[in-house]
């Protein structure tokens, strides 16, 4: 695709010859005509769709925590665009089973507020997952009153539990308790701290797989 200020006629709109002309984010552009005929794409093209895929439905039901949390909008590019692309590049490996999420380089928050420091989770009765962390209050820009939230993923299910204000740093720990459909089955779980009425959030903390009881 190319892009001109002044053609012999100035911009124009349409197919001539073999191009076609149009307007694009406010700039005249001009692209060649597609091809016709069959299309076989490379192994390459074909991994490349299928690591896209993988990842938008992975990413797909986060789309609203996402929008809020990772990162800054550059541009053009959204939030999800950002969070779309950081997990296209380095948390989807491709295995003999076909493209899977690397669930420990994954991240459902980024930023540059103190993170969760001696993060653990672990299983108790009736679908309890209990939390807890270190009070890092102080450090940077974290304060007593930012939002410990979780993401719960189940891989079985393809299906997320979120819970976005669990806590505040300096409790320590906290406790929540999943849908009964999730007993006794595994789940990855990622937890990370906000700053209340913001967008500013920290990197999300990959706590690791736990089976809820």
């Amino acid at each position: 695709m190319a892009t001109f200020e002044k053609g012999i006629l100035g911009g124009f709109s349409g197919k001539v010859g073999n191009v076609v002309g149009s307007r694009w984010r406010g700039k005249n552009v001009m692209r060649s005509l597609p091809q016709r005929g069959k299309y076989t794409p490379s192994e390459k093209q074909e991994e490349q769709r299928d690591k896209f895929k993988t990842v938008i439905s992975f990413l797909s039901p986060l789309t609203d925590i996402l929008n809020e949390y990772f990162g800054s909008p550059q541009g053009d590019k959204s939030r999800y665009n950002l969070a779309t692309s950081y997990h296209l590049k380095n948390a989807v490996e491709s295995t003999t089973l076909g493209m899977v999420m690397e669930y420990s380089k994954v991240l459902i928050s980024k930023g540059d507020l103190r993170g969760i420091d001696g993060g653990t989770v672990a299983a108790a009765a009736a679908q309890t997952l209990n939390f807890t962390w270190q009070d890092n209050s102080g450090q940077g820009k974290a304060t007593a009153t930012d939002a410990f939230m979780v993401v719960i993923y189940v891989p079985d299910l393809g299906m997320y539990y979120t819970n976005l204000d669990v806590a505040t740093r300096d409790a320590t720990t906290a406790s929540i308790t999943l849908p009964n459909y999730m007993a006794s089955f595994e789940v990855e779980v990622w937890a990370s701290f906000s700053k209340p009425a913001t967008n500013f959030a920290a990197n999300s903390t990959y706590l690791g797989a736990v089976t809820v009881l």
